[in-house]
């Protein structure tokens, strides 16, 4: 017997009273594309079309008008049965995520208040890392959920994409690239670290460790009165902004330092029991972190393994 996941049925129902695959994903929190995904893979379930593909707009076919009826039943019964349990059975409901910094100070936590509003008493452990000890975490199945970087293309995470690296300074920072270049950064482990290295060490270049800092506005702060460059994701500076303090901070386009090379963001979840729960968190985040300019590419890896993870559930 195939059992049916109640979150396609979930995302069915928010389709159809919505009239729009696009709301949906919105009142969802996760994207378009991965709406798409989930109906496709319901309908392999199923094995029927449950949309009308010869009508304008949003229009079921008979097996898709009983579908949408059976699952509104199905779906009350389940919000029932998770009401019986009361607050202190949400309360119970951990989720431990491993990320960096920056992201935890930012979009995290702003992505986490929104998803308790919808699994209300959920809490969270979250904690601070870099991808090798994270990963390991994850894979023993001390953490849930992670968002990591890597400099090679990830090859289990649900979502991933690529970052644009730059160098940043401060607005009066003066560079002699006949002298060690000062590097401001998170510490020996960064990867931001590594790259800056790894490009510097290309053009027989060398450099200095300045200053390490806990969080990124320790080294904005660093950065500013000119202890020296660092390597950011361009994003870091151009759409949160945290690197605006006094003096000021600039990506250094015309730089006479190498190019950096770009890295991914990962976001990774732990197999295993409440894969669903884990599966939206993982989306919701990566609706809040995807840069636009990716987004064709990851939603497309999405879909691949929104239909690959059907053919399993099937097999």
């Amino acid at each position: 017997m195939i059992n049916i996941p109640t979150d396609l049925l979930r995302t069915l129902v928010a389709v159809v009273d919505l009239r729009s695959f696009t709301k949906a994903a919105a009142s969802l929190g996760i994207t378009q594309p991965a709406v798409s995904a989930q109906i496709k893979r319901l309908q392999y379930l199923l094995g029927k079309e449950i949309f009308d593909r010869s009508a304008q707009g949003i229009s079921l076919t008979p097996h898709g008008e009983m579908t949408v009826s059976y699952a509104r039943r199905l779906l009350s019964i389940n919000d029932q049965i998770m009401e019986i349990g009361g607050p202190g059975r949400a309360a119970e409901h951990l989720i431990r995520i491993g990320a960096p910094g920056d992201f935890v100070a930012t979009i995290l936590s702003r992505t986490l208040a929104r998803f308790r509003s919808r699994w209300p008493g959920v809490k969270f452990n979250v904690r601070m890392g870099v991808y090798d000890p994270l990963i390991r975490e994850l894979r023993q199945g001390d953490i849930d959920l992670v968002v990591s970087l890597s400099a090679m293309r990830p090859v289990d995470a649900r979502h991933y994409w690529e970052e644009d690296v730059v160098w940043v300074r401060g607005e009066n920072t003066k560079i002699d690239t006949g002298k060690p270049i000062p590097l401001v950064s998170y510490g020996e482990k960064s990867l931001n670290r590594n790259l800056a290295i790894t490009a510097l060490k290309s053009v027989g270049l060398e450099w200095e460790d300045v200053f390490y800092g806990p969080s990124l506005l320790s080294l904005s702060g660093a950065v500013s009165a000119g202890l020296g460059v660092m390597a950011l994701a361009r994003r870091r500076v151009d759409q949160f902004g945290l690197l605006g303090l006094s003096g000021g901070n600039l990506v250094w386009d015309a730089t006479p330092l190498p190019k950096l090379d770009s890295f991914f963001c990962g976001i990774y979840i732990r197999e295993g029991a409440d894969r669903e729960v884990l599966e939206q968190l993982a989306d919701m985040i990566w609706h809040e972190l995807r840069p636009d300019g990716d987004t064709a590419k990851a939603d497309s890896d999405a879909a691949v393994l929104e239909m690959a993870r059907a053919k399993n559930s099937a097999a």
